[in-house]
Order: structure tokens, then sequence, then C-alpha cells
């Protein structure tokens, strides 16, 4: 079996999009599909197996692992669902909510998710509570629910005319996902009227990174908010910084706030956009042998840097921000970070399902185990309810002067970059 580096993960799932995708890893045994799906017992022993050799807790959470595995094997399995469950219980008892099963379909979706591609509509959607059906979280821009007119906040009500009342979320991706070119009927409930749109299917790219050139009293800010760290996220920042650098900016915010993670080697990539030299983060397993990956002297640019963290910034993003700040790269600005410092490593299984199995935990340059204690920034600046669901409510306000966290980047970064360019003067009068 070889499980490669590429195929190690570091999120959290978002609301529509999963940050896991399955590069090369996997295991592949001699048994057919067919073999599993007769014999669901054996899955079970398999998911057990790859626990037992790669589980980054050798205690197994103060488990008799061995034990375990009597007590999952003496059972009777009906079919593959009572398996699944029984994975899933199994899994429990680690205490891990990072070690997953995913059943095919759960599989095959995160796959496709993480990929940066989508077959459907374009639409990221939730259960609303009030109504017991579906909301529209937001449309993707440039993709068909985009232009059809879908807005935020929309009430699907009907899928091809199935009621969606009561209906579960996966049930409903399910349903508006298909071939390209097929079409999907949602009918919208929009502040009490109701319009119902033919939507063409499509393949959709995500674009992580959006990337906009800020005035401001000192210049050319280069702003780029990366959403995921996904397999396009490091070609996506590259071109944003080369973008703005023959732009001649004078320096950057970059807004990780409420990116929730993606892959380990995107996160390292672009850390050595920003970093000459200098580590970036160290790796340990249930061996304790470390696995530092560290700058390659490549960086992009050197101006000043300010970095957007909060909450909802978790596992690649704290990667990518712990590396900054031990390095004294950039200045951190918000909240404390979510705390996740845990790798996983994706697997798929003999029956087409999947398991997510966390094999190491990592380190900040400094040394720093932020798992479950998060990454204080250097400045902390929170937003009152008001503030938050007002930049909820409107995406578009994000990166601007009706943000108060993006304010308060650019004025740390005009202070270092009128320091920078104080410092250069005097340089030049000697």
């Amino acid at each position: 079996m070889i499980n490669t580096k590429r195929g190690l993960v570091l999120g959290t799932t978002a609301v529509a999009l999963s940050t896991i995708a399955v590069t090369g890893a996997g295991i592949h045994l001699s048994h057919s599909q067919a073999f599993f799906q007769d014999s669901p017992k054996e899955l079970v022993d398999e998911v057990w197996q790859i626990i037992n050799y790669q589980y980054v807790d050798t205690s197994f959470n103060d488990k008799d692992w061995v034990k375990v595995r009597q007590e999952y094997l003496e059972k009777n399995y009906q079919d593959k669902e009572q398996a699944y469950q029984a994975i899933r219980d199994m899994l429990a008892q680690l205490g891990d909510p990072y070690t997953r099963f995913m059943d095919p379909e759960e599989f095959k979706n995160m796959q496709i998710d993480t990929s940066g591609e989508l077959t459907g509509v374009g639409i990221q959607i939730a259960k609303d509570e009030e109504s017991d059906r579906l909301i529209v979280i937001a449309p993707i821009e440039d993709t068909p629910a985009f232009e059809a007119g879908i807005l935020a906040k929309d009430i699907i009500t009907k899928i091809d005319g199935v009621d969606t009342k009561g209906m579960d979320v996966n049930d409903a991706v399910k349903l508006i996902r298909g071939k390209p070119g097929s079409k999907v009927n949602l009918t919208i409930d929009r502040s009490g009227r109701t319009n119902s749109y033919d939507i063409v299917r499509a393949r959709i790219e995500i674009h992580p990174v959006r990337a906009s050139i800020k005035d401001t009293e000192i210049g050319k800010v280069g702003y780029i908010r990366l959403t995921q760290f996904s397999a396009q996220a490091a070609t996506e920042m590259r071109q944003a910084i080369e973008d703005f650098e023959s732009q001649q900016v004078e320096g950057y915010v970059l807004d990780l706030r409420s990116n929730p993670g993606g892959l380990l080697y995107s996160s390292i990539d672009i850390a050595r956009m920003w970093l000459q030299e200098g580590k970036i983060v160290s790796t340990v397993d249930r061996k304790g042998i470390n696995d530092t990956k560290s700058a390659n002297h490549k960086a992009l640019t050197d101006k000043p840097l300010v970095v957007l963290v909060d909450g909802g910034s978790a596992s690649a993003s704290e990667i990518l921000s712990g590396a900054l700040q031990d390095n004294e790269r950039a200045l951190l600005v918000g909240t404390q970070t979510f705390g996740k410092g845990l790798v996983q490593s994706v697997r798929s299984l003999g029956d087409g399902s999947g398991l997510a199995v966390t094999i190491a935990k990592y380190l900040t340059p400094d040394g720093r185990d932020i798992n479950k204690e998060g990454i204080p920034p250097d400045v902390i600046i929170d937003l009152s309810d008001e503030e938050r669901e007002k930049l909820q409510s409107d995406r578009n306000l994000v990166g601007t002067r009706q943000d108060p966290q993006f304010l308060k980047a650019v004025d740390i970064l005009s202070g270092e970059i009128k320091a920078k360019q104080g410092s250069g003067s005097q340089a030049s009068k000697k």
C-alpha cells in the first residue's frame, strides 16, 4: 500500500463543499466488490485493520482495540448497511470526529467536491429550521444558478416537483446534481412569492481565490481571500500574487476567515509563496517521526503582509497562518482560530466506500501544538453580532470599509508600509 503525501488532508467539512481529496491514496486488496457485498464482516475487519496500523493514537482512546475487533467480528451482519452502522459505532469509540467512515455515495460526493469541480447548478444550501425546507446560502458566481437569478436566502420548496419539506440536505444534493446538459426545476419562495426556475446543469469549477486591488492612502493594497485549500488553490494564489506584483502593490491582506482547511500540500505550496526561508510545519505520526517542510527560497514577494483569521479558520489555514506568524512574516488580525492540528489520510475501501483516518498531528515552526487550542492573533478584533450578521447577509461587504477586521488590517499594513518606506529612504541617503 502506498499512501502518497498528496493524499493527506487537513480539513473540516464546510456546509456544502467538503475539503477532503483522494489522490492516489488507498488500500487495494484482492477482494472484489461483490465479495464485500456478500461478506460485510470483511469490510468491518478491513476498517479495524487500517485503524490498528495507521491511527495516530496507539492507545486508541484508552480502548482495548483487540477486544473491540473481537466484539464486532462476533456479530452477524445481514447486509452492508448493518456493517456500515457497526463501523460507525466502532470508530465512535476513538472519540475522534475526524476519523470517519463514508458510504459509497458519501465517498463519491467527497471526491467530487474537493477536486474543485462540481456537476450541478452551483448553489450552496442548508436546512432552514423555520420552514423545515432548504435555504440557499449563496449561489456560486458564474454558475447556472447565479445566471438564472437564484439569490441568497431563497427557500427551495420543490426540486423537480418533489416537496422539500423535511428533506435532508444530502438527499437534496442528490436530486439537484446530475449530468451536464440536463435540466432541473427549482421552485423558489422569495419573500412570499413563488417562482419556478428551469436550470441547465453544468460542470462547475470552484475558484477558491478572490483577489482585488484596494486603493488606500499609502497606495495599492492587494486583497486576497482564500476560501479553501483545494487542488486549485495554489495555482490561483500564485496567479493573484504575480498579477499584483506586476501592478506594484505596496502590501497585502490575506483573508483566511471561515476557511475550514483542505489539502496539506496546498498549504505548504502557498506558504512558500510568502516565505523565503524558515520552517513551515512539522508532522508527527504514531512513531514520533517528524516530517518537516520548509520554505524553498522561492518566495514571490517580500512586501508587508497582514493575515485575517477567525474561529472558522481551521487546519490548513492554521498551518499557513502559524508559519507566517512564527517566522515573523505577517501579523495576524481577528480572533482565535479553530484549533484543528490533526492530519487525515483518506482511503478507499473494497466496496467503494471510504475512510478518513487521523494519522498524524502537526506543529507550527516554533513547535506549537494548536489542536483544540487554536492560534491567537497578534491583534484581536472581534465583531459584534450586528456586524457579523451584516457581513454574512451581504458577502459583497467582506473586504471593504464596511468590514471592521479588514479596516484594521489595512490600518496596520499602512503603518508597516510607511515604516518600510521610511527605512528605505534613510538607507538611500547614506
